[in-house]
């Protein structure tokens, strides 16, 4: 299966500053990067791959030998906060003066390289406007901000020596675009390559309302590819076949767990069986996307939780309806503060034939329909 590099991060920041403090929890939450954060800047380097500095008063001192560290291989990335100070001429670049506050129309210079990669072609972001201003020919535009009919430069990239140096004025750390823009330019810095093989996708459990839909959207998301289908039911292994060409079928847990060329499994099967099929699969290696609910108590999402820690495997509850704009539209409100604090919650999964189907709505299989909400935050 694929594993990634582990990239060791140093950030020199102040710990009392929590400014990126949502960007470092990000970060934090991916097992192959292992941070380190403080305010002094330790002597010698060699032992991380990255350098994230803030272009604070402090960091004067430290540009003679950041410089250095990336001539000599390092990847340094300056996060500019309205400092009036001219950043290092290693990064090729200048401030302008600073904007007003704002939201920001952010687009990828390139959309063909591999930082883009499942990302939206525009994002926006909130923030004051602060471009940057090229002072080296071969600085090169990571993304731009579209001002007054102009494209300005505001996340940039820079080769030096043997290392590399970027620099970006965006401070929306809280924003998940940017956060995985962010984690990909570190992987970039590190001199570590983005396009990793596909990974091979197995989804166990093909019911006609979502193995279908599952195998369309591996089908369509780059770096997927669906290599197997595994369910009980004859019948639907032999729909498998005729939708998807070539895919292998399987007609146990064991036999798609043991797959070496299933790197992935949507686990798409009835609620009460969640929690043991996903600790099965992320036992044998695998990382896990499994259908909602996650599981039935918090008793079975710890020992989930404890397994994917273990095993360094990703493990995620498909729930699509997060992204519904009626639901992103009362999430923003409680964040926005428009309502107040929120005390209770009731919501409902179905249509015109109420009650919704068995798996909803039978307790011994899903839990009850409180399981089957959507939660808010």
């Amino acid at each position: 299966m694929i594993r990634h590099p582990t990239i060791s991060v140093f950030v020199m920041i102040d710990r009392a500053d929590t400014t990126l403090a949502p960007l470092l929890a990000f970060l934090r939450s991916m097992p192959h990067i292992r941070l380190t954060d403080q305010r002094q800047l330790p002597q010698d380097l060699s032992s991380y791959d990255v350098v994230i500095s803030l272009n604070d008063n402090y960091l004067s001192d430290c540009i003679d030998p950041l410089t250095q560290y990336v001539h000599d291989g390092g990847g340094w990335l300056m996060l500019v906060h309205f400092s009036v100070h001219p950043l290092p001429s290693i990064f090729g670049v200048q401030q302008e003066p600073l904007g007003p506050q704002a939201e920001l129309r952010v687009i990828f210079e390139n959309p063909d390289q591999p930082m883009t990669r499942r990302l939206p072609d525009a994002v926006y972001l909130k923030g004051r406007f602060h471009a940057l201003t090229k002072t080296a020919i071969d600085s090169e535009t990571i993304l731009y901000a579209d001002w007054r009919y102009h494209h300005k430069a505001v996340f940039t990239s820079r080769r030096s020596g043997k290392g590399s140096a970027a620099c970006t004025t965006l401070q929306d750390y809280a924003h998940p675009v940017l956060q995985r823009i962010i984690y990909r330019m570190l992987w970039q810095l590190a001199d570590r390559k983005l396009s990793v093989d596909s990974l091979g996708v197995g989804i166990l459990g093909y019911a006609p309302s979502v193995g279908p839909l599952h195998g369309i959207g591996t089908e369509k998301t780059s770096g997927l590819t669906l290599r197997a289908v595994c369910d009980s039911n004859p019948e639907r292994l032999n729909e498998a076949c005729l939708n998807f060409a070539n895919v292998k079928t399987y007609d146990s847990a064991d036999k798609i767990a043991e797959d070496p060329e299933v790197d992935l499994v949507i686990v798409a099967t009835p609620p009460n069986s969640h929690a043991d099929l996903c600790l099965q699969m992320m036992k044998s290696g695998k990382h896990v996307v499994c259908e909602k609910p996650l599981a039935l108590n918090v008793r079975e999402t710890d020992a989930l939780m404890e397994m994917a820690a273990k095993h360094s495997v990703h493990l995620s509850c498909h729930q699509n309806r997060r992204w519904d704009p009626d639901y992103l539209a009362i999430k923003q409100s409680l964040v926005d503060g428009l309502i107040g604090d929120l005390f209770y919650l009731e919501t409902f999964v179905g249509g015109f034939y109420h009650p919704c189907g068995y798996w909803h709505s039978e307790v011994q299989v899903s839990g009850g329909t409180s399981l089957t909400g959507v939660p808010i935050i």
